[in-house]
């Protein structure tokens, strides 16, 4: 016969007194597969408990309830009757946000036996302190940039290039469109006048990895002038649909 499993309910609570400070436990019997999801998903864990959540079927799980609004996930260990996982929860609250978790490791959960006493130092030594560390993090980043860092809109540009793709396969701009400013540095960065066409073109000998290598460094130049730069297709031409076939003439003699 296999082994009988320790009770998860009577184990998270005389963990909780076991652990340093003041913890209480909260169990939570599950009705349906989808219950063990809503507090699963706050796993503060890329391990072990994460792949006991994601590949078994779970009844039930416990929480421990620390200061603070520290928190604690016990559960199970499937194949293993003598064991539990224990792993912390993510940190909960208006002022937390998705951005406050950048950077900071994951403190990550531990397998424990089924006695309380042994458990409880386990994770006293080997979790609690990665836990405090990375709570503390996230905190701080919380206090030092409560929201998340997006990047500026661009600032507004009076003078614009407008670098245009057209349909026979040749790049530049119209001579009378390009700002006063900005041909020196299209000339600078191969582009040719052509006056036949009075337009500014890059040739197409460049290839195209040349000639995108010339476009991104234009742009970064007239960017540092002031000079916006926009790269698009000419509109491409109308087709005219067929002209309905001419009805014959009869002939009467």
């Amino acid at each position: 016969m296999p082994p009988t499993r320790t009770d998860l309910n009577s184990f998270a609570a005389d963990l909780a007194l076991l652990l340093p400070n003041s913890w209480s436990s909260e169990y939570h019997r599950h009705s349906a597969y989808k219950d063990q999801f809503p507090v699963a998903n706050q796993l503060w864990d890329a391990g072990r408990a994460g792949w006991v959540v994601s590949e078994f079927v779970l009844t039930h799980h416990a929480v421990l309830h620390g200061a603070e609004g520290r928190r604690l996930y016990v559960t199970d260990r499937p194949l293993h009757p003598h064991q539990f996982v224990v792993a912390p929860l993510e940190p909960n609250g208006e002022d937390i946000k998705p951005h406050h978790f950048v950077g900071v490791e994951e403190p990550n959960g531990i397998a424990v036996p089924n006695d309380p006493i042994r458990a409880s130092t386990q994770v006293a030594r080997r979790l609690l302190p990665h836990y405090e560390r990375a709570l503390k993090q996230v905190r701080r980043n919380a206090a030092e940039q409560p929201e998340p860092p997006h990047r500026p809109a661009p600032p507004q540009v009076t003078q614009v290039v407008t670098l245009t793709w057209y349909d026979d396969g040749a790049l530049g701009a119209p001579y009378a469109s390009v700002p006063e400013q900005a041909r020196m540095t299209l000339y600078a960065h191969g582009f040719q006048y052509h006056p036949h066409q009075a337009a500014f073109l890059l040739p197409a000998a460049y290839g195209e990895d040349g000639r995108a290598l010339r476009i991104q460094a234009v742009a970064r130049r007239l960017a540092e002038q002031g000079i916006g730069v926009n790269l698009r297709h000419a509109a491409p031409t109308p087709v005219l649909p067929p002209a309905p076939p001419t009805a014959a003439r009869s002939h009467h003699r």
